[in-house]
């Protein structure tokens, strides 16, 4: 069996520092990302860009540089966009139309899919019936657009396993996917209950489309402290998994330039690539 080679994208959110601080702007994210990192794929946030969302010439002057510079625009992040799980319907409807609009901007970019969260209320499998409805709203949208809608473990019961995973199976569409993040297990932040990253993982494979390889410090060594990336990767080859895998680093000890560089070099020990010629 071929050793599989995953190739590497960096996430916007890893510079949020020097976005913010004004170190690196969103139109220059992508060549920076090749320039710095040697990297080819790059992971939109769209807090970064909001005020972009609708501006078409903007959006079409951003795929052009990038496609000239050897870059792909995979996927936007969506936060802040409603809740696509509301309780109240209308409100439900207020999300799935503004996720819409990201989707539209995702297509404009010649990106697979928008990350969306699923934020809801009520008992599990009210919340679970509640997101599955905004859901089956916005796929309909997805298909329209030729993209696909990913679920990211990050935070409640979006990173309940279980959970999760009969979300998927209740809504069963394929142009719905998963977004696995190595560390967004944490399901209560108030107790700090948290759901096993290596189990969660191994669930939520099935359906990924893309990989978030989260990463906050690293042992002298080089191996991030928090998540085993050997055993993740142990789980991901059982997969068959044949997909970007995005660097998403979030310390705080190190430059984010600094993270993002180990992050990437350890991805690279465990089979990923900087090349999209070796990746399927």
């Amino acid at each position: 069996m071929q050793t599989p080679h995953w190739p590497i994208s960096l996430a916007q959110w890893s510079l949020h520092r020097s976005i913010n601080d004004g170190l690196v702007s969103a139109e220059d994210f992508p060549i920076f990302t090749r320039d710095m990192f040697g990297l080819q794929g790059v992971e939109y946030v769209n807090t970064f860009f909001k005020e972009r969302v609708c501006d078409q010439n903007w959006l079409t002057q951003l795929a052009t540089r990038t496609e000239a510079a050897g870059v792909r625009n995979l996927l936007i992040m969506v936060d802040g966009a409603g809740a696509l799980g509301a309780a109240n319907e209308a409100a439900r409807q207020h999300a799935v139309d503004a996720h819409h609009e990201w989707l539209q901007a995702a297509a404009a970019l010649g990106c697979h899919s928008i990350r969306v969260n699923i934020n809801s209320e009520g008992t599990p499998d009210e919340q679970r019936d509640r997101c599955a409805a905004g859901l089956h709203a916005l796929l309909e949208h997805a298909e329209a657009c030729d993209l696909d809608v990913l679920i990211e473990n990050h935070g409640g019961l979006s990173s309940h396993g279980e959970w999760l995973v009969s979300l998927m199976d209740l809504v069963d569409h394929p142009r719905l996917g998963t977004l696995p993040d190595f560390g967004n297990f944490i399901v209560n932040y108030e107790t700090g209950e948290s759901y096993d990253r290596y189990k969660g993982i191994d669930e939520l494979m099935p359906w990924a489309r893309s990989l978030s390889a989260k990463s906050h410090d690293f042992d002298a060594e080089g191996n991030e402290v928090n998540t085993d990336y050997e055993h993740m990767f142990k789980i991901v080859r059982s997969h068959n998994y044949q997909g970007w895998v995005g660097v998403e680093y979030e310390g705080e000890h190190l430059s984010e330039v600094e993270g993002i560089t180990r992050t990437r070099d350890l991805l690279c020990r465990h089979g990923c690539s900087l090349s999209l010629e070796t990746s399927s």
